[in-house]
This record gives C-alpha cells, sequence and structure tokens, in this order.
C-alpha cells in the first residue's frame, strides 16, 4: 500500500451490490453449509465505506443514508468485524478506526450489503493503515467474514463455487441494463435456506451452471441471458414472500426479457433489452404499487475501489 495514502486523514471505498444471474444449491451439507454454483454480477448501486484514525484499539462503526437504522453498530456489524480481523492478522503496530457507512445497496435484499461493507473496510484500513497485504490475502480473509466478500472486493462477473466464495472470472461482453425493484421489509438468508432444507429442495450430485447462461454472457446477448437466469432459492423466497411472484409476474407483463429474485431475496432484479426499455420498465414499475421503490442498474461494474 502506498504510504502516501496512509498519512490521509481519511480513506473513501465505493463498492458495489451483487445479483446472482444463477444461484445453484445443494442440500444441506452435515457441516450446516450448502455447495453452490453461483454466477455473479456486480451491478452499479454502491454503499460507501470511509475509514479514519481512531486512538489505537478504538473501533466503531456509524451508519447513514437508506434504511440505515437496520444495519447494526455493534460487534455483529461485519464492517467493524471486517477491521478488527484485518488488525488481529496484519497488523504489526496499535490501531484504531472509524468507520462512516452510506447505504444506498438494500439490507437484507439478497444484493450483498453486508459483504460489501465488509470488502469495502477491508481494503480502506488496508489503505488507512499502511498494511502489507495482497489482494489475494484480502480476498482470503473476506471469506473467513461471508462468502459472498471475495466477490464483492472483485466485481466484474464471476463464477462462485464452494460456498460461493471459490472464485474464476467468467468472460462477459456488452453491459447489461437492470431494473432493480425493492421491496418492503426484508428477507433473512438463514430463513430462506431453512425453508429450502425443510421442503428437501437441493441437488444430490454435481452443480452445473447451464451452459446456455455462460454462452449468453461471452455473446453479449441479453435476449439469451433472460431465458436462462435461475434461482434455486427462488421458490422458497416466493412461499415466504408470495408478493414477489406477483412483482415477477408483472415485471414480464411490462416487458422484462429476464426477472429473478436476486440472491435469498426480496430484492427482484428485471432484465431489459436495453437502456430505453428499462427506462419504461422502471417507471411502470414505479406506478405498480408493487415495490418500495426502483432502481436502474447497470452491469457488470468493479468491486471495491478507491475513491479519494
Amino acid at each position: 500500500m502506498s504510504s502516501e495514502v496512509s498519512v490521509a486523514e481519511a480513506v473513501r471505498v465505493r463498492v458495489a451490490g451483487k445479483i446472482n444471474l444463477a444461484l445453484l444449491s445443494s442440500k444441506r451439507r452435515p457441516d450446516g453449509y450448502h455447495s453452490l454454483a453461483t454466477v455473479f454480477q456486480a451491478v452499479s448501486v454502491y454503499d460507501e465505506i470511509e475509514a479514519r484514525w481512531a486512538p489505537p484499539g478504538s473501533f466503531s462503526v456509524r451508519v447513514i443514508g437508506d434504511q440505515a437504522a437496520r444495519v447494526p453498530t455493534d460487534e455483529s456489524n461485519l464492517a467493524l468485524r471486517a477491521a478488527r480481523l484485518l488488525r488481529d492478522l496484519v497488523a504489526t503496530g496499535p490501531v484504531g478506526v472509524e468507520l462512516l457507512i452510506r447505504k444506498s445497496i438494500p439490507v437484507a435484499g439478497g444484493m450483498a450489503g453486508g459483504s460489501a461493507d465488509a470488502a469495502g473496510a477491508l481494503l480502506a484500513c488496508a489503505v488507512l493503515w499502511d498494511l502489507d497485504v495482497s489482494p489475494e490475502e484480502l480476498a482470503e480473509f473476506g471469506a473467513r467474514l461471508g462468502a459472498d466478500v471475495p466477490f464483492c472486493l472483485t466485481g466484474g462477473t464471476a463464477l462462485g463455487t464452494g460456498r460461493g466464495d471459490q472464485l474464476a472470472p467468467v468472460l462477459s461482453r456488452g453491459t447489461y441494463h437492470w431494473v432493480l425493484a425493492f421491496s418492503e421489509g426484508e428477507l433473512a438468508t438463514p430463513e430462506v435456506f431453512g425453508l429450502f432444507d425443510r421442503n428437501g429442495f437441493g441437488a444430490s450430485g454435481d452443480l452445473q451452471v447451464p451452459p446456455a447462461l455462460l454462452n449468453a454472457l461471452v455473446s453479449g446477448d441479453p435476449l439469451a441471458l433472460g431465458e436462462h437466469l435461475v434461482n434455486d432459492l427462488q421458490t422458497a423466497a416466493w412461499a415466504l414472500r408470495p408478493e414477489l411472484e406477483t412483482l415477477i409476474e408483472h415485471g414480464t407483463e411490462l416487458g422484462a426479457i429476464g426477472a429473478i429474485v436476486s440472491g435469498s431475496g426480496p430484492t427482484v432484479a428485471f432484465l431489459a433489452a436495453n437502456e430505453a426499455q428499462a427506462v419504461d420498465l422502471s417507471v411502470d414499475l414505479s406506478c405498480s404499487g408493487l415495490c418500495r421503490s426502483v432502481k436502474r442498474v447497470t452491469g457488470p461494474v468493479p468491486g471495491a475501489r478507491l475513491i479519494n
């Protein structure tokens, strides 16, 4: 890390949310986890994490922005845990940090908002404290905090296996136009996986992302991509929040060429053929009364990046 940056009073990092273009899950394993095969795409909805020097041993976090009241600021906060982990594993002297999170990624919305904040905190603190740590090491530390954290560091489009934390880049041509529909409330990932398990869902054999989806990304064909979006958790999310199925049906009737619950939900991602269709779709969905708000985004975009 640059010593010039290390003397800065504050370091700011911007980090993107994600959607899952494919999410395939095994049955629950004996260790309590699920094997996953997923295709992540980082999209242009961002949180900002600001890290400032604090007295040695002092660690705190403050959250502002959309749904800020729903984000814990105690020791359970993932960004705060990331800062402490980095201190424990890498820092050679006494350090402290004040974190400020500016939220735009929905909370418990299936877009890795907490993981994005952890990724942003890892990068921001590494630069602020001028630590000798590589991107690969940051990704390794991130995997200890959550399966989505390594992807939030890298961004782009990637295939995730294992718990979703073992990443391989996926060739993706062009820019994809998405309309995100945000619902009231939230869906906790353990709750969705719990119903998934109780209903006996999940594959018993090897998990394979549909080749047609990967081919669509290589060719840059949004129509083909829209036809092959898949999420094994979607049925469980619908059972917990039946209005999500109604929302997807309505968005499809309005002209979306693809629709999927992102991760464990409840955010729904609608794929549009082009920017003009995305504008029309976002207006129509805003007037539908079926969601709290909508946002037009594009993907893929980079992961955690310095913005100082």
